[in-house]
């Protein structure tokens, strides 16, 4: 069973077949992205788990996150965790920008 490993641990690949990435505008340049980031784990549905997020520098000090997710295939797509991640203080924006079935 083919497994992938990151700092915040193992998974195998067979729990998961699509590759989500979410682009997550926060509401001013003053927003804490240290605590913006925390609230955005702690809002991952049960059935994803997160792999990385990266900081996108906009402009004049705005910057937003890529949020990159494994997932599984079922109804209701992405409509969880658009919620969830609406639903955190100072985010003024959640799109979800790619889904790709994982082959392999």
């Amino acid at each position: 069973m083919w497994g992938v490993c990151w700092a915040i641990g193992c998974v195998f690949m067979s729990d998961f077949n699509l590759s989500i990435t979410a682009m997550i505008m926060p509401n001013s340049p003053d927003v804490d992205i240290g605590a913006m980031k925390k609230a955005i784990e702690a809002a991952v549905p049960s059935n994803m788990k997160l792999h990385k997020i990266e900081e996108i520098p906009i402009a004049f000090g705005l910057v937003s996150l890529k949020v990159m997710l494994l997932g599984k295939d079922q109804a209701g797509g992405t409509d969880e965790l658009e919620n969830n991640f609406s639903s955190i203080d100072n985010i003024t924006q959640v799109e979800v920008t790619d889904v790709r079935r994982l082959v392999g």
